[in-house]
């Protein structure tokens, strides 16, 4: 994913922005609605 970004930014400046904050953003949503969604699932 990492390398990805820095592909993208290699590209166009304003690509590899998007692309690292997709990156960062998926992982915060991530860590937050995994944990709840395990909650209701396995309790």
């Amino acid at each position: 994913h990492g390398m990805g970004s820095a592909r993208a930014f290699q590209v166009n400046e304003l690509a590899g922005t998007f692309a690292g904050l997709a990156m960062g953003l998926n992982g915060i949503t991530t860590a937050l609605i995994v944990p709840i969604l395990a909650h209701f699932l396995v309790g």
